[in-house]
């Protein structure tokens, strides 16, 4: 639709994951019109990323370092390990400021209609972790979608055998929601995940 560069821009930013054609190029043109060292700071910023940014040796979180902050922090607690499918995970429940445990990211989900099979996924270096005599808890914590579903069961299996307590974070109503807006799903699994307050 448009020529050479401007095109090239739309094309790219609509690879991104939740840009369609036209948030594409909505964003190109708010680029064009933007102030050249604004658009400067942000191609370098990306590069830099792209340098720098690598995976925690131990729990495959994001960092600049061999370890990520939460690996090397001796003060988290080394008996539980919270399995998530990606980096972004770890930041929103370390927003709770409720769990002191170290973390494993997975790297994404059982998938495989996507071509993810357990072996794309950093499953191996978790059950290497889980020798350590100190880990007495994992915690599951996948999107509650099919492939969370699938990883989670995949994982709990793999897991049976060993002498640890394996959990997953509770899913249900949402604070605010109503019952008659919710899914069967949903409401099922807050049933199921119900707590005594009496008696």
């Amino acid at each position: 639709m448009y020529e050479g560069a401007v095109q090239d821009l739309i094309d790219e930013l609509g690879r991104l994951p939740g840009v369609g054609p036209k948030s594409a190029q909505r964003l190109a043109f708010h680029i064009l019109d933007a102030d050249r060292g604004d658009m400067e700071k942000l191609a370098q910023a990306i590069t830099t990323v792209k340098q720098k940014i690598r995976f925690c040796e131990v729990c495959f979180n994001i960092t600049e370092s061999e370890l990520c902050a939460i690996c090397a922090d001796p003060k988290r607690e080394d008996d539980k390990i919270c399995v998530v499918e990606e980096s972004k995970d770890v930041a929103v429940i370390e927003r709770t400021r409720t769990y002191r445990g170290k973390y494993h990211v997975l790297g994404g989900s059982i998938n495989p209609i996507g071509g993810v099979g357990p072996d794309q996924l950093h499953i191996r270096e978790l059950l290497t972790r889980l020798s350590d005599e100190r880990v007495q808890e994992v915690i599951l914590a996948m999107d509650p979608n099919l492939e969370g579903e699938a990883t989670s069961t995949y994982l709990a299996r793999l897991m049976s055998t060993l002498d640890i307590k394996v959990s997953r974070l509770a899913s249900g109503l949402p604070v605010g929601g109503d019952l008659e807006y919710a899914d069967e799903v949903t409401l099922g699994r807050a049933f199921e995940g119900r707590l005594t307050i009496s008696g």
